[in-house]
């Protein structure tokens, strides 16, 4: 009995030996699958940190010297003559309207003349009571002449008429010059055509009271069309290098015409602050008529600067920045640079970088200095 216990005891006590030297086994097993699975992870991280990262990429373009913009502009005449009386009164009739053809001399408007005509019949009149006291005093200085010879007159009688006929001829050159102020006078009164064109503009109505000079209508000459624009500051210096350009109805952009600077303004307009530019128009379709709408691209300076896709801009301490790749060993540089012009989907760079440079155009917030790459997509 004793016997058969110490057997079962000993059994017993080698199983739970065996059984724990199994525990171990295993325990020690898992923990070495566990080491081997964690260096086999660190291996591949390594492998992905190590491997460049792809980006797409633009080779920086040679850069704009200036922005072209569509400017609005109007077709006037080369030349507009604003007429007017060259003295006052009361208008009596305006004879022409807004888009009359005139040719020259045709009677635009005239004033009340009932004055005017007044003081000329009073110095035709006055001329011709010159021209007979002239006439009388000439014909008594020849007879004094002939009477002096013989002693019939004194000396100072032949003076006293030689007086008298140099006043009378005096009176006589004054009136036909008074006559012929009249005359210009009573023509004033009549507003003619200088030229042959088109009325633009009408700024007096009949019965109305105008002053010396003030514009009644204006005159646009038939001499050629211009396409006027009123521009910026940064505009007219861009300008100034440009001869000719093409110019468009806003209608219609397929009636087109060519045309070349022909002025601009010497000084800005005070209201505006803008400058006014003629682009004088070679044989301009029939459309472009006078008042038509028309646009033209016309450059802005100091808007120009190298392209780039807006996606390209990053930031270096709260200013703008690109990133560059070098070709030699594709590395990345932060660069820093200055925006000249940008919108929603390009920018222009003015400084930082130069033309035939590798700009990354994409992910450059997941990138950073001195990162090596490998180049994807792009522009060469």
């Amino acid at each position: 009995m004793t016997d058969t216990f110490a057997d079962l005891a000993r059994q017993a006590i080698s199983h739970i030996i065996s059984s724990c030297k199994i525990t171990h086994f295993l325990i020690g097993l898992i923990l070495l699958s566990f080491l081997i699975g964690l260096n086999g992870c660190g291996e591949k991280q390594q492998k992905v940190a190590l491997s460049p990262r792809p980006v797409r990429f633009v080779v920086a373009p040679q850069p704009t010297l200036s922005i072209f913009h569509n400017q609005t502009g109007e077709i006037r005449a080369h030349d507009e003559l604003t007429l007017g009386f060259r003295l006052g009164g009361r208008l009596l009739t305006r004879r022409v309207e807004v888009g009359d053809e005139v040719k020259k001399g045709e009677l635009l408007a005239s004033l009340e003349s009932e004055t005017g005509e007044n003081q000329f019949n009073s110095a035709r009149a006055d001329l011709q009571s010159a021209i007979v006291s002239e006439q009388v005093a000439a014909a008594n200085l020849r007879r004094m002449k002939i009477l002096m010879p013989s002693g019939a007159i004194a000396r100072v009688q032949l003076d006293n008429a030689m007086v008298d006929w140099q006043s009378a001829l005096s009176h006589r050159q004054t009136s036909e010059n008074a006559l012929k102020n009249a005359r210009e006078n009573l023509d004033w009164t009549r507003l003619t055509a200088p030229a042959p064109g088109v009325i633009t503009q009408v700024s007096a109505s009949s019965g109305q009271v105008v002053g010396a000079g003030q514009t009644v209508v204006t005159l646009a000459e038939a001499t050629g069309l211009d396409a006027v624009f009123d521009l910026s500051e940064s505009q007219v210096r861009a300008l100034k290098n440009v001869q000719s350009l093409n110019v468009s109805l806003l209608s219609d952009p397929a009636i087109t015409a060519h045309g070349v600077l022909r002025d601009i303004s010497p000084q800005a307009d005070p209201q505006t602050r803008t400058w006014r530019v003629r682009i004088s128009l070679n044989n301009p379709p029939r459309a472009m008529a006078l008042g038509a709408s028309v646009q033209a691209p016309l450059p802005e300076a100091g808007l120009g600067g190298i392209r780039l896709p807006a996606s390209s801009l990053s930031q270096s301490g709260g200013t703008p920045a690109v990133f560059i790749v070098d070709r030699r060993n594709l590395q990345l540089e932060m660069r820093p640079v200055i925006i000249g012009r940008f919108s929603t989907s390009e920018v222009f760079i003015s400084s930082g970088i130069r033309a035939g440079e590798t700009v990354v155009t994409a992910g450059v917030s997941k990138l950073r200095q001195g990162e090596k790459v490998s180049l994807g997509e792009g522009l060469e």
